[in-house]
């Protein structure tokens, strides 16, 4: 809802028509055990967190990483903070630099962490600290196949997933790959967050419909924070 009571509006759809989301900004929305969709969480933030995003592309820029069995993803990414996520013919895996420059991957915005932070602690979970934010960009017809998030050490700690820009069909699926997939819509500003009993669901992206958003563009644009290596145990002395 806007803040005069009106639903939100997303610009969608290759007519560029308008139409209005029937789930209201503030709701917590349960997937499955240990899974919220936090609607319009980061609504009003989105001008500045794509701000964020071309400075992080201009230093670490956008590329389609190739699988380990030799395929070409559809979805455009780069990453930043003190972990990057990369594929290749070694495989997937957290990288502290960044493969094409040799440097450091761009330092995480506060912006970034601290909205992590909160989408977290509104899901439930307890201090989230990412070390990792991985930036994917679709573009009309990319898509993310069904997978399961196993590529870190730490899986005590959620993902936190941010939407921008275009509207996007989530593949909510099982810990089966067999299981049955549920569809549901994301806007721009909405965060999924998901843990525990469900921090190895398969999940995905369904082709991107084509459209134009007011502030990315023919795109959408996905921030997913993770916290990639396991705490070091403190000690008492």
């Amino acid at each position: 809802m806007t803040a005069g009571g009106m639903p939100r509006r997303s610009l969608i759809g290759v007519t560029g028509e308008l139409f209005a989301s029937t789930v209201p900004d503030g709701t917590c929305e349960a997937l499955d055990d240990g899974a919220t969709i936090l609607r319009g969480f980061a609504r009003g933030q989105e001008a500045a967190l794509l701000a964020e995003v071309r400075a992080i592309a201009a230093s670490a820029p956008f590329r389609h990483l190739i699988t380990p069995g030799g395929h070409r993803m559809s979805v455009a990414m780069t990453n930043c903070g003190a972990l990057g996520w990369v594929s290749d013919a070694r495989g997937y895996r957290y990288e502290s630099r960044d493969p094409l420059s040799g440097r450091p991957w761009p330092a995480m915005p506060a912006t970034f962490r601290e909205l992590a932070r909160a989408a977290a602690r509104r899901a439930g979970y307890p201090p989230f600290e990412p070390e990792a934010c991985l930036v994917n960009r679709y573009e009309p017809g990319a898509r993310l196949s069904l997978h399961q998030d196993r590529d870190e050490e730490d899986t005590t700690a959620p993902i936190v997933s941010v939407s921008l820009g275009l509207p996007a069909t989530f593949l909510w699926g099982g810990l089966a790959r067999s299981d049955r997939v549920r569809r549901m819509r994301l806007d721009s500003g909405d965060v999924v967050v998901w843990g525990g009993r469900s921090r190895h669901v398969f999940h995905g992206i369904a082709p991107l419909a084509d459209g134009f958003h007011a502030l990315a563009g023919r795109c959408r644009i996905n921030l997913t924070f993770r916290r990639c290596r396991r705490p070091v145990p403190t000690t008492s002395r």
